[in-house]
């Protein structure tokens, strides 16, 4: 039976301790990649995993011993992450969302501290997420700081206030329609609700149209124009006609304040052939994590936190990629903590798709 140290034994700029003397020559990084696939891909917690090293491979490596490697690709990572992040602020088009993540804490109580993972991606691209230990305004504010470009998100109001002046702030489609689709869940009576349900239906068929003739956005936007303002026209009348006869405080005329308030964030895609209708594609994202978080539960301390966020970031956008995230960590761990700085642009995954695959 081959046993593992402790997490001290792994210096920061190497990973050799893992080498030798736990796998055979030339897998010395199988391990890791092994190990964060598993937890933050496959969802399966590293305690689990410590069980099957030891089922399966006779392997016996301490819990603690596994979190330490987990936290030093983070590490490693973190630096890559960020020069994402910024390539993403200098573009033209983010989405973003968050979503809550329970911290241990270590100050004696027995509940955790609701911490967040904020998200930024763009469409077929590339996403990051950031952790904060709040959902208050400061980390999209320090994020989108003097962002020029699109922002497209729900109406959390976090968002409102942030980017640069120039910056175009998008809603989201797939957030107004959920409401109405909730009027008619709670009220099946509710005839108007299902009514402008089925004319937003319209809206979003001239995208599937789109989508189903693999048109670019330009043409996707000469579709758009030719389509979408009488079907948009019809829907304002009808919201409008039900925001009138709605009690204020029942689902229908909450959705319909909704979306009359949001109408000039929700019809700017008019004007940017490459925005979407909805921020579906944030959403999805996140997916993973609500996956996850039931089975690891929380993360495990404060500082743990924007490691664990810089390996979601990679899995993230290697899905969104469509490259193997395994494949990808082999060619870029390795020798990540002796690249330089400058160099990082050249190791980002849209970079490393660009030139491998």
């Amino acid at each position: 039976m081959i046993r593992g140290g402790s997490s001290a034994a792994i210096t920061p700029r190497s990973f050799a301790p893992l080498a030798c003397t736990l796998l055979a020559p030339g897998h010395q990084h199988e391990i890791l990649h092994r190990l964060n696939i598993s937890k933050y891909s496959n969802h399966c917690p590293l305690y689990r995993q410590s069980v099957i090293l030891l089922r399966d491979a006779g392997i016996d490596i301490s819990r603690a011993t596994i979190d330490g490697w987990v936290m030093r690709v983070g590490d490693l990572l973190m630096p890559l992450v960020a020069v994402m992040g910024r390539e993403l602020v200098g573009g033209t088009y983010i989405q973003a969302d968050e979503t809550p993540v329970d911290v241990q804490t270590r100050d004696g109580r027995s509940r955790n501290h609701p911490g967040y993972l904020w998200q930024y991606g763009t469409p077929g691209g590339a996403t990051i997420f950031e952790f904060r230990m709040g959902r208050g305004r400061e980390g999209p504010m320090r994020f989108l700081n003097n962002f020029k470009g699109i922002l497209q998100t729900d109406a959390y109001a976090a968002y409102d206030r942030v980017g640069g002046p120039k910056m175009v702030h998008a809603a989201c489609w797939a957030h107004s329609r959920r409401r109405f689709v909730e009027a008619t869940k709670l009220n099946q009576q509710d005839v108007a609700s299902a009514r402008i349900v089925a004319q937003m239906a319209k809206l979003f068929a001239i995208d599937a149209q789109a989508r189903d003739e693999n048109m670019n956005d330009a043409a996707r936007h000469a579709l758009r124009i030719e389509r979408a303002p009488s079907v948009l026209s019809e829907l304002k009348a009808q919201i409008e006609a039900a925001s009138r006869t709605a009690l204020p405080s029942s689902p229908l005329g909450k959705a319909s304040s909704y979306t009359l308030r949001l109408w000039h964030k929700l019809t700017c895609f008019l004007d940017h052939p490459e925005l979407e209708l909805s921020n579906n594609l944030a959403e999805n994202s996140m997916r993973p994590v609500a996956i996850g978080r039931r089975n690891w539960t929380h993360i495990g301390h404060e500082k743990a936190g924007p490691r664990v966020a810089a390996i979601l970031s990679i899995v993230e956008t290697c899905r969104r990629l469509k490259i193997p995230v395994r494949g990808y960590l082999a060619a870029v761990l390795p020798g990540l903590a002796n690249s330089s700085i400058q160099r990082l642009p050249e190791l980002t995954p849209t970079a490393w798709a660009a030139t491998n695959l």
